[in-house]
């Protein structure tokens, strides 16, 4: 299987390389060629399988003739040893809790794969690599933990110094080891462009760079899975029973790993498209028009202020447009399509801790604020559509409450419990530097200390 960039200017690429180099040469993002099918006896069993089965079923689909089918069931098994519930709610609609993992979040899911993929391949070629990656809350932590003490492999994180909690910053900057955590005086954004702009400087070529972003298709791969997991639990996908699923979104990429489960095969009903008040893709879905949000702006779902998301690249050429990397539309997408698959909402903090307090007074469940924008965008779609409000319906909760106490608890008045992953982070000495958002500093940095 090949691999071709949304900017279609270089040749396709093969999984390996298109893990390794992250970002096309073009500055563009990998998709396949070819999205297989799920297979109907995968849609037939899913519900009866475990979730390392489902994604070693999933995963070799894209990975033949660079990992056995052995291997691929050796790195699923290992990165999948932790629970993925699916919680009931009300009527048919349930929650996704993809915050069981060793950090927490549902970037363990991608990370954990990555980091046993990348491994392997590094230590094939006996080359050493350097993993760049832009955080805005907990894609760091994920990353940092998953690549942590493997050899050959290199991480720096970069993250908005007043925009990630206390604990998700923990996670990242007490780990040490192979692992160098920087904090940028600026936005997710500018951390996100640093990184694009380093990917596409000839001068850093010896570095051997590689991103752990959502920019690398590496991390898609493995976010399809969990969509398939959830909805083989609560629909009848064999007989084509379809699913309403709500994705809590800011650099889309979480909201990519569905639609290449939903392009394969899975069947959906619509996907409720949340965002927090980070209103771009919104306002495109409905209008047409796509104009960034510079600066992004500070809401209390961190991980999703995003003014100008990179996978949104993708979503445009699936549905027959073109987007670049700076957010310039060459080529509007077939709109009456991305209409008929999504129905897109913005959530702003007041409703987002509304919906955290409301849901727990009513059900008594605890949400974190991305899951809040996600389960009100559920709402907002059963208000637009009473007619499905019975159909199968999933919501997808990204982070544990407890990286977010404060908000929680103002909302509830619960402490949440924390869970192991979070667990003496508080009397942990942390290590990181400082930078300012400019990217002769940050090259400088590239230069003298990863050379």
């Amino acid at each position: 299987m090949k691999f071709y960039s949304t900017n279609k200017s270089v040749e396709p690429v093969t999984l390996d390389r298109a893990l390794l180099q992250g970002q096309a040469a073009d500055k563009g993002l990998y998709l396949p060629e070819s999205i297989p099918a799920i297979s109907k006896d995968l849609l037939k069993n899913a519900r009866d399988m475990s979730y390392e089965e489902i994604a070693a079923k999933v995963l070799i689909s894209y990975s033949e003739g660079i990992f056995t089918e052995d291997e691929i069931i050796e790195i699923c098994t290992d990165a999948y040893d932790f629970e993925v519930p699916v919680e009931k709610v009300v009527n048919r609609s349930h929650i996704l809790r993809l915050d069981h993992g060793p950090t927490a979040s549902f970037k363990d899911f991608a990370a954990r794969f990555m980091g046993r993929a990348i491994g392997r391949l590094v230590a094939k070629r006996g080359e050493e690599l350097l993993i760049l990656t832009a955080t805005s809350g907990d894609t760091g932590s994920a990353v940092a933990n998953a690549f942590l003490g493997v050899e050959g492999i290199r991480v720096l994180v970069l993250f908005p110094v007043d925009e990630v909690s206390v604990r998700q910053r923990k996670q990242m900057t007490t780990l040490g080891d192979n692992v160098t955590m920087i904090a940028v005086n600026g936005k997710f954004d500018d951390c996100q462009a640093l990184v694009k702009q380093a990917f596409g400087d000839g001068d850093l070529n010896d570095l051997n760079l590689s991103s752990a972003n959502s920019i690398n298709i590496g991390r898609l791969l493995p976010q399809s899975v969990y969509y398939i997991y959830a909805a083989s639990r609560i629909a009848d996908i064999a007989g084509g029973e379809k699913t309403v699923i709500s994705v809590p979104s800011g650099n889309f990429g979480n909201l990519m790993g569905g639609i290449l489960a939903f392009k394969s095969g899975l069947p959906v009903e619509k996907f409720v498209v949340s965002t927090n008040a980070n209103d771009e893709v919104p306002v495109f879905f409905r209008t047409g028009d796509y104009n960034k949000i510079e600066p992004s702006k500070v809401c209390i779902s961190n991980a999703m202020n995003v003014g100008h998301p990179s996978n949104l690249a993708r979503l445009v050429d699936l549905y027959g447009g073109h987007i670049d990397e700076k957010g310039i539309l060459a080529k509007v997408p077939d709109m009456n399509a991305i209409n008929r698959d999504f129905f897109s909402v913005s959530i702003d903090d007041n409703s987002t801790r509304e919906t955290i307090k409301r849901v727990y007074n009513d059900y008594n469940i605890v949400l974190e604020p991305h899951g809040a924008v996600g389960w009100k965008g559920l709402e907002h779609f059963f208000e637009a559509n009473p007619q499905l409000v019975n159909a199968p319906a999933i919501s997808l909760e990204t982070a544990h409450p407890a990286k977010f106490p404060d908000e929680v608890i103002s909302a509830t008045g619960v402490d949440p419990k924390l869970p192991k992953a979070l667990m003496g982070l508080d009397d942990k000495d942390e290590s990181f530097g400082n930078m300012n958002a400019l990217y002769s500093e940050f090259k400088d940095i590239l230069k003298k200390d990863f050379r």
